[in-house]
């Protein structure tokens, strides 16, 4: 009898220790699970946050308050240059900073206004100020708040090549201070004055240069210079060639065959034809920033 007894309490043992076993690894599971809920709850609340921190950033900008005048675009953020009835479109995504984009300006910049005067294209700018955000600093930001500030009064090509005519090192964040910037100004004949000085220092088109920075985010371009002709990339190569000033008056006279060029103002056609207005040589551009 006690044998049996035996036998039947090591049976009983056994099973409740089977059943603890099973209820431990139950519990496990249930940790593991509930671990891994924890981490997609916080997970999901980040996305959100940062959805909500993104939509803060642009949805302050208006268009039709915000931006400066003569933008254009559903929201305003492209800088025109050019006759509007020029066949060909020119797309330029730039950043003040970016070493690249002075490469390019330096090597282009001849052609480009050539090509301007002629009536044959129309630049839209896209000007984009991610460097702040990549080395730290300003000088991105300031610098295209004070080229809306030209734009708003009118002499926004002008002083663009003035500002990559006198870019800093990418690494010396020089335009952080705005004084600088304002001292530049007078290079551009009737851009300097209390409003834009006022208009500098004041960052009144801050929630436009945002705006026109979260749009670059979205467009799914990630360097600067970015160039398209006619929405096809045209930085550093079209059509399996390299961009160079004669490339680039080829493939736009190319896409302009049989087509009305624009008509501009004889002033502003001298102006920008004019070598001593833009004295960059043309040369063969190269680089890139990311």
């Amino acid at each position: 009898m006690s044998t049996k007894n035996d036998v039947g309490k090591r049976s009983a043992r056994e099973r409740m220790q089977e059943e603890r076993a099973r209820e431990e690894v139950a519990a496990r599971k249930k940790r593991k699970l509930a671990v891994i809920l924890t981490a997609l709850v916080v997970i999901a609340a980040a996305v959100v946050i940062g959805i909500v921190v993104q939509n803060g950033r642009t949805s302050s900008y208006n268009a039709g308050t915000d931006a400066p005048g003569g933008t254009v675009g559903n929201t305003r953020l492209l800088v025109p240059v050019g006759g509007t009835a020029a066949p060909s479109t020119v797309t330029i995504y730039e950043d003040p900073r970016c070493p690249a984009c002075e490469q390019f300006e330096t090597g282009m910049r001849a052609t480009i206004n050539q090509l301007l005067a002629q009536g044959k294209i129309q630049i839209q700018y896209h000007i984009a100020s991610f460097i702040d955000r990549h080395d730290g600093g300003k000088g991105s930001k300031n610098a295209a708040n004070a080229l809306a500030c030209a734009q708003n009064v009118g002499r926004f090509h002008d002083y663009h090549d003035v500002l990559y005519a006198n870019q800093p090192q990418e690494t010396v964040d020089a335009w952080a201070d705005r004084s600088i910037l304002i001292s530049l100004a007078k290079q551009v004949p009737g851009l300097d004055s209390p409003g834009f000085e006022a208009c500098v220092n004041n960052n009144s088109y801050g929630s436009w240069v945002t705006a026109v920075q979260s749009d670059f985010d979205k467009s799914g371009y990630n360097s600067t210079p970015t160039v398209l002709l006619n929405g096809t990339p045209a930085y550093p190569t079209y059509n399996s060639q390299d961009i160079s000033p004669a490339n680039f008056t080829a493939w736009v006279d190319n896409a302009n065959k049989g087509k009305p060029l624009a008509s501009m103002p004889s002033a502003s056609a001298e102006a920008l034809a004019s070598p001593t207005a833009h004295n960059n040589p043309p040369a063969s551009a190269s680089g890139g920033h990311s």
